[in-house]
């Protein structure tokens, strides 16, 4: 997740010094529809992920893998159809969008090119999850690693050196995703003992689980993608179009931020989900304290960096002569106080996905990345003007930490209360 927000922020990186600051904005009228791409493969990769994992957790490796393979075929089909529909609307999709006057060709641009990748961008998130729920932790970290690398690298030579301006870079985040794929292809291909590719039968049935457990992550992707279009339209009515620019810049730092409390609660996901079809719930608590732990940690970091290198940050994207330099520094310092807290909805919602807890994780998530940021953007934006929107995530995480600390409290509390089952107690 480190290595995906960095590189992201590089794109960024080559994109305002390569092209000019204002692109920042197209890119980031584009971001909503990244985030839908993204949204299709965690809605399926997570549920998924969750299913064969207490499938292998409880010794059926056939389960496992027809989950597997039925999953891969569904997302390819899905990622198609989404491609199809954009192409043949993309000038609708961009005006969507907020793209207008000479932001309009850029957005375009950047959305058609994404779209005729969006099945590697689907294959490649799914892969790299079940890779990890098939013991291959490692594989993850070489797969995205490789696509991060190779990102950096088409980015220099198309935007830098080939000067094609937004269509190079989301070319080069394009074929990066194609690259991903073909390790993670490459791994199952060779490494066939527990999952790999074959045929399936059709479990639809299956999705019953599997989507009201994928909502949750999947629903914080898209919300994430709604919220970026809601920021951008408010921005535009409040401060003016300039401003999308620093609103990208804190994007990057955000989805970073973001991106590291998600992967915490990814990397609880398998291995509690594992332990309690194994009938070991007391080892679930303890990855969820090593999560907690984690994200505090983390959440604190990254605010005090903010707070005390706002300057050196926005120098990556913009000149210091640059009119916008100390606006976007002040802003993000204020927007930075929301990491405090985001990390303890992110990961306890991770955790209840992992115990088959779909309805308060999807009731967290959908709280802290749709209801409560839109409702605090605007109350916050219309009492306070540009402040309010810099302050308004650490308003709705805040409010969405007292409903998760509720669900936790109730998850234990029925625990004591349920007859005793003959679970192992953790080591």
């Amino acid at each position: 997740m480190w290595i995906f927000s960095l590189y992201t922020m590089v794109d960024g990186i080559f994109v305002a010094h390569g092209v000019g600051s204002h692109a920042l904005g197209a890119v980031n009228l584009s971001m909503p529809f990244v985030s839908l791409v993204f949204t299709i493969g965690i809605l399926l990769a997570t549920g998924t992920s969750t299913v064969l994992s207490l499938a292998l957790g409880q010794g059926d490796k056939e389960k496992a893998r027809n989950y597997f393979n039925q999953n891969l075929f569904v997302v390819i089909v899905l990622s198609l159809v989404l491609t199809a529909a954009v192409l043949l609307n993309l000038e609708r999709v961009a005006l969507f969008l907020g793209a207008t006057g000479d932001l309009l060709p850029l957005v375009k641009e950047y959305v058609g090119i994404i779209a005729c990748f969006s099945v590697f961008f689907t294959v490649s998130y799914n892969l790299e999850v079940q890779v990890k729920a098939d013991g291959a932790p490692h594989v993850s970290t070489i797969g995205v690693l490789s696509c991060a690398i190779m990102n950096v690298v088409l980015d220099y030579v198309f935007v830098m050196h080939f000067h094609w301006g937004v269509w190079g870079a989301a070319l080069a985040t394009g074929l990066s995703q194609v690259t991903s794929t073909i390790v993670f292809v490459v791994y199952f291909l060779t490494h066939r003992e527990t999952l790999r590719f074959g045929k399936f039968k059709f479990d639809l049935g299956a999705y019953r689980r599997i989507i009201p457990l994928g909502v949750s992550d999947g629903l914080s992707e898209f919300s994430n993608g709604f919220v970026i279009f809601l920021f951008n339209q408010i921005i535009l009515s409040v401060i003016g179009e300039d401003a999308l620019t620093s609103y990208t810049i804190i994007s990057y730092v955000n989805t970073l931020v973001l991106m590291t409390m998600i992967g915490t609660a990814h990397g609880i996901q398998p291995l509690s989900s594992f332990h309690l079809g194994a009938g070991e719930r007391p080892l679930c608590h303890r990855f969820l304290t090593y999560g907690v732990r984690l994200v505090a940690a983390a959440g604190l970091g990254f605010f005090l960096i903010c707070q005390l290198f706002a300057g050196p940050i926005v120098g990556l994207f913009l000149e210091s002569g640059d009119p916008l330099f100390d606006y976007t520094a002040n802003a993000l310092r204020l927007y930075s106080l929301s990491f405090l807290v985001m990390g303890f909805n992110v990961v306890i919602s991770g955790f209840f996905t992992a115990t088959e807890h779909p309805v308060p994780a999807l009731t967290i998530s959908f709280g802290r990345s749709l209801v409560l940021i839109s409702g605090s953007l605007v109350a916050l934006s219309t009492l306070f003007q540009d402040t309010g929107i810099w302050l308004s995530p650490l308003l709705s995480e805040g409010l969405c930490l007292v409903f998760t600390l509720c669900f936790l409290l109730w998850y234990f509390r029925s625990l004591k209360r349920a007859p005793a089952s003959p679970e192992k107690s953790g080591a």
